[in-house]
This record gives C-alpha cells, sequence and structure tokens, in this order.
C-alpha cells in the first residue's frame, strides 16, 4: 500500500465545521460561525445580476477589476488619510484567508519564524507550517487579552520573518490601539520583518474607539499588507471575496504566488462591488449598525449567570461561564448546542495546549428575532 505523508499531520475537523454540524443535527441557534442571518443589500445583488447580464463573466485581471481597485484606493484616502496606488499596491483576493495564505507562502521560508498572538484565528499557523516556517506564539490574556510588548521583544530573533497581528480580534473582540500600533512600529524599526495585518472587521468597530490601522503608521506601512473582507463588511461571507493592499516591491512578490494560486476572483461580483464602493455610507455607517446588535443582545442576556466586558469590534461577544460549571469550555459548548439549543465557539480551540479560560465566543450578527431566542436559553442556564 501507497505510505501517504501529508505536510500537515496534527490538523483536526475545524471546530467551526464541529459546531455548525452539531447545531444542525439538534436544530439550534447557531451563533457559532461568523456569518449573517440576514441579506445583503438588494441594490448589491441586483449589481451583480446586471453585471452577469451585461457579459461580465469571463476571467477578470489577475489583480482584479480596475474600477474596484480604484474604489477601494479612494477609500483608503478618505478614511485614513492614505493611498494605495490601484495598478500596483492593491490585489483583489478570493477572501481575506487566501490574501493571508498567500501572503505567508510569498515569504516564510523553512526555518523562518512567524510571530502570531493567541488566540488566533485558525487559518495562521496551519498555513506557516505547510511552509515549513515555525510559529512563535505569545499569549494573550483573559478576561482583557492585551498584547504583552516585552514577551514580543524578547521573541523577536534573526529567524523572525513575519508578525500577524488581527484588529479588531477575532475571537476576542478587542481592539489595538494607537499606543500598540506604535509599540510594534518601534519594534520592527530597522529591520527586515513583514508585518501581515488582518483587518477584516475594519468597519465594526463600537464605543466610539478608531480603527488603527497599519496604514495610519508611515513606518510600518512600508513593510505591512493589510487583508481584508467584503464578505464581513456586507453581510455576503460565501461570495469569498477581499482584497489586500501593501507597498509595490511587496505587492509584486505577492502577484507572483497569487497568480499560480487562484489567478483571478468572480469577475461579476467585482463589476458590482467597484460601483457599490463609490457611497461610502454602505461600510461607515456599520459601526453604529452592529453596536445597536451588541448592546441589545447584552441588555437581553445582563441578568444571566455569564459574565462579560462588552465587545469592542467584531461581531462577537466572548461569555465568561466560569461561575455557572467546571466544564472545559468545549465541552460546555457542545453541551449547550445539544442539551440546550444554542451554538457557540470555545476559545481555547485558538490557544496552544488548549488553554482553557472558561469563555465561548457568541456571533451575534443576527436578526433581533434570533438574539432574542438565544438570550432566552441563556437566561435560563
Amino acid at each position: 500500500m501507497m505510505q501517504i505523508q501529508p505536510k500537515l499531520t496534527s490538523v483536526e475537523t475545524s471546530i467551526f465545521s464541529i459546531m455548525s454540524a452539531l447545531a444542525q443535527k439538534h436544530n439550534a441557534i447557531n451563533l457559532s460561525q461568523g456569518f449573517p442571518n440576514f441579506k445583503s443589500d438588494p441594490v448589491l445583488i441586483q449589481a451583480v445580476t446586471k453585471a452577469m447580464n451585461s457579459g461580465k463573466n469571463q476571467y477578470a485581471p489577475m489583480p482584479g477589476v480596475f474600477a474596484l481597485r480604484e474604489s477601494i484606493s479612494k477609500k483608503f484616502e478618505g478614511l485614513y488619510n492614505t493611498s494605495y496606488h490601484p495598478e500596483t499596491e492593491i490585489t483583489v483576493t478570493a477572501g481575506a484567508t487566501q490574501a493571508i495564505f498567500t501572503i505567508i507562502s510569498t515569504f516564510v521560508k523553512p526555518g523562518d519564524e512567524v510571530i502570531i498572538f493567541k488566540p488566533a484565528y485558525d487559518c495562521y499557523q496551519p498555513a506557516i507550517e505547510l511552509n515549513g516556517g515555525k510559529t512563535i506564539s505569545i499569549p494573550l490574556k483573559a478576561p482583557d487579552y492585551l498584547i504583552d510588548w516585552q514577551a514580543v521583544a524578547k521573541n523577536i530573533t534573526s529567524q523572525t520573518k513575519l508578525i500577524i497581528i488581527n484588529t479588531p480580534h477575532n475571537p476576542s473582540g478587542t481592539v489595538m490601539s494607537e499606543k500598540d500600533m506604535l509599540k510594534l512600529q518601534a519594534l520592527t524599526d530597522n529591520t527586515d520583518i513583514i508585518i501581515l495585518s488582518d483587518e477584516v472587521y475594519e468597519h465594526i468597530i463600537f464605543d466610539g474607539e478608531i480603527h488603527q490601522s497599519v496604514c495610519r503608521f508611515p513606518k510600518l506601512k512600508e513593510r505591512s499588507f493589510i487583508t481584508a473582507s467584503f464578505g464581513k463588511t456586507f453581510h455576503n461571507t460565501g461570495w469569498k471575496i477581499g482584497y489586500c493592499c501593501a507597498p509595490k516591491p511587496l505587492m509584486e512578490a505577492f502577484r507572483n504566488v497569487h497568480q499560480f494560486n487562484v489567478f483571478s476572483v468572480n469577475h461579476p461580483t467585482q463589476v458590482a462591488l467597484a460601483e457599490y464602493l463609490k457611497t461610502p455610507d454602505h461600510y461607515t455607517g456599520l459601526s453604529e449598525f452592529y453596536q445597536e446588535k451588541r448592546d441589545y443582545f447584552l441588555k437581553l442576556i445582563r441578568h444571566s449567570r455569564f459574565k462579560f466586558t462588552p465587545s469592542k469590534g467584531t461581531y462577537f461577544q466572548v461569555l465568561d461561564f466560569s461561575e455557572i460549571t467546571e466544564k472545559s469550555d468545549i465541552a460546555f459548548a457542545k453541551h449547550l448546542t445539544i442539551e440546550e439549543g444554542i451554538a457557540s465557539i470555545p476559545l481555547s480551540v485558538f490557544n496552544d495546549q488548549n488553554r482553557d479560560d472558561k469563555v465561548l465566543r457568541f456571533c451575534f450578527a443576527k436578526t433581533e428575532e434570533t438574539l432574542q431566542k438565544a438570550a432566552e436559553i441563556l437566561n435560563a442556564i
């Protein structure tokens, strides 16, 4: 028989797949996977249909439709008072995850070290390991999940190729501050370290906070990729379309790999988004929209036995169940799904050695009716 030796040997089925399957099997309210259960703007749907009917159904240009890259460039000018050239510094991707995988594949070689912060989104480490890199994980401690910059400094070596940051942060719902960015800028100045800044929730940030994109900081911008997601922004995660931005030399290297990965991305959707982005209201009102949902959800469960600090960004809320049960977060998440009818995500799966802070992540990108039903269950526990 063949001796099959895959490059990834320790990866189990994604917790998202496990919890969603359990939710479906037991007819539970699914607040585990991060997707809205309400519709996208009909104007955007119609724009995609129009693009299809007008014949935009063949391969798009490899870096993306120029009109869309131009719209993205104007968005950065309007929001962050900085610019990325649409011709050479912006590439449309098949979602942010593809962009992240391609960035890592472009630069990480065997023996290179990549610093990530855990709990971390689950696509980072497998991509590092597939490319022969070594993951250096720095813990974010509950309940604040703040970065220990002294620990970062101690872990930077001559082998450090990449540092991955994520703000607003999934799964904890925290955000990086201006002070954090200045610390990162100082630590990486006069080095060859590349920054991968996962900013897919850039438009979902609460309580008057300002999104501290790496592009706001000139010394960071010159060494950084930004990855972003239209799916998260416009309530259509199934379209799998996003983009990344970086200075020209970094983007040239990225495109050398991108062209042999997916080459190009869904054409009619790009055409539609290029037109849709001309109206900034489509994304500038998202923080208020989701903050209302966060506040509504937390008001409904304020008398429950769960403890919480309101999420500062993303459409996720972490709930502490330490006063309810001594079960592990994985066991309790499965119990809630099977016995109580509500699905969540245990944060230990995003930590090293399954560190268990007794917290679960719930997605509140749902209709009020769904959030009401979820709250009734949580309040009864």
